[in-house]
């Protein structure tokens, strides 16, 4: 099993022929994908007859047919591979669409959109934590005060302080 080809094969064909065969390679793994979850519900017990007549393992099969839940075929996109939309399958259908339409209008591959994503998700974990977190102006004598109290109920002063905090914040006003 395999190709060949012929030694007048150009460049043009030999590119468009990649894109076929990945086009083939893609739909396979959203076909076995399909084809399992199908058996898995109408042939409960029929899981491993559809193993071994695929003849990938275990762990690809389970991957494919995951993936294969998580987008119904209308929302597939074509110009997209599998394993585009392995990347965003474990987020919300919203987040899923949102990166999948990004990487479809950018022309991204698959590790393009894995680096946006990650990149996303950096950016939005550094800017939530610089909004939570604001330096704090604390002259020397309130730490002294502060330490010795922490120390006096045997609790450090990053503690004492989070439980003076929180309990500031239970208090009736804070809690409408």
């Amino acid at each position: 099993m395999g190709l060949q080809f012929p030694p007048s094969f150009s460049y043009d064909e030999w590119e468009l022929t990649g894109y076929k065969v990945a086009r083939i390679a893609s739909s396979a793994a959203w076909f076995i994908g399909d084809w399992v979850a199908f058996g898995s519900i109408r042939y409960e017990t029929r899981y491993r007859d559809a193993i071994e007549a695929v003849g990938l393992d275990y762990q690809t099969i389970r991957n494919y047919v995951w993936v294969a839940r998580k987008f119904e075929l209308t929302r597939r996109r074509e110009r997209l591979s599998f394993q585009h939309h392995t990347e965003v399958a474990s987020l919300s259908v919203r987040e899923q669409d949102y990166w999948l339409a990004r990487a479809e209008e950018g022309g991204w591959s698959r590790n393009e959109l894995r680096r946006h994503i990650r990149g996303a998700r950096t950016g939005a974990q550094q800017d939530s934590q610089e909004d939570l977190v604001q330096p704090l102006s604390v002259d020397r004598d309130r730490v002294v005060l502060w330490t010795r109290a922490a120390e006096l109920v045997g609790s450090s002063l990053e503690s004492w302080i989070i439980a003076n905090l929180d309990h500031a914040a239970d208090t009736e006003p804070f809690q409408r």
